[in-house]
């Protein structure tokens, strides 16, 4: 979806990006390379589907990964090397962090599928005509509103996270509100201007304050 925060333009993914990100890191990690199979990724209108060749660990199941479970990779070296990097956590979130990441966005959690060796991921996309006009293009008073709706989100996302954690970076904020890093400085002077938010110290070493 595109719109608009003043002359800016914002796109909507219909996927957060950082459960997309978590959902491909997971496949690669606990990929079967034995198969031969590349990890699969098939886009449609209304879905996105991600295939990978993979076995869980005995006696789990789908119930087993959507509660909460211990980490069990099924490649344990490449695991650990994601993680040195700083790429996932050490312990079974994984799932968690997805839907999360679709309920902060608003949007429908994934499926999780799996048939033998196959598992499965589907992401639903919104039907494409309860968001459009009649004339195929979204009226202007629905882009508007819509956008405005998309920068308060945004907003409670950061102001949440900042009381979480004063020591944020933007590029944190960014992946928590699945934006860029560009959205973020956007909202942050809105929040500035308004007397919400305040930065003490410099870009480096300092924090943020929430102001009553």
């Amino acid at each position: 979806m595109i719109s608009y925060e003043g002359l800016q333009r914002v796109e909507t993914y219909p996927i957060p990006e950082a459960a997309l990100r978590e959902v491909v890191l997971n496949a690669v990690i606990h990929k079967d390379y034995a198969s031969g199979a590349p990890i699969q990724i098939s886009v449609y209108e209304d879905k996105l589907m991600i295939w990978n060749s993979g076995q869980l660990p005995e006696d789990w199941d789908i119930s087993t990964l959507l509660q909460k479970h211990s980490s069990k990779p099924y490649n344990p070296d490449i695991a650990n090397a994601f993680f040195r990097a700083g790429m996932i956590e050490s312990w079974g979130r994984g799932i968690e962090r997805i839907n999360q990441s679709c309920k902060d966005a608003g949007v429908a959690l994934p499926e999780f599928k799996y048939e033998h060796s196959d598992l499965w991921v589907v992401f639903s996309f919104a039907v494409q005509d309860q968001i459009e006009g009649s004339s195929g293009k979204m009226p202007v008073e629905t882009t508007q509103e819509m956008s405005e709706k998309t920068s308060e989100k945004t907003s409670e996302k950061i102001l949440l996270a900042i009381k979480r954690n004063k020591n944020i970076t933007i590029a944190e904020l960014a992946e928590i509100a699945s934006v860029t890093t560009r959205s973020i400085e956007r909202n942050i002077k809105n929040l500035q201007e308004n007397g919400v938010l305040k930065r003490v110290g410099p870009d480096k070493g300092g924090h943020w304050e929430i102001l009553d």
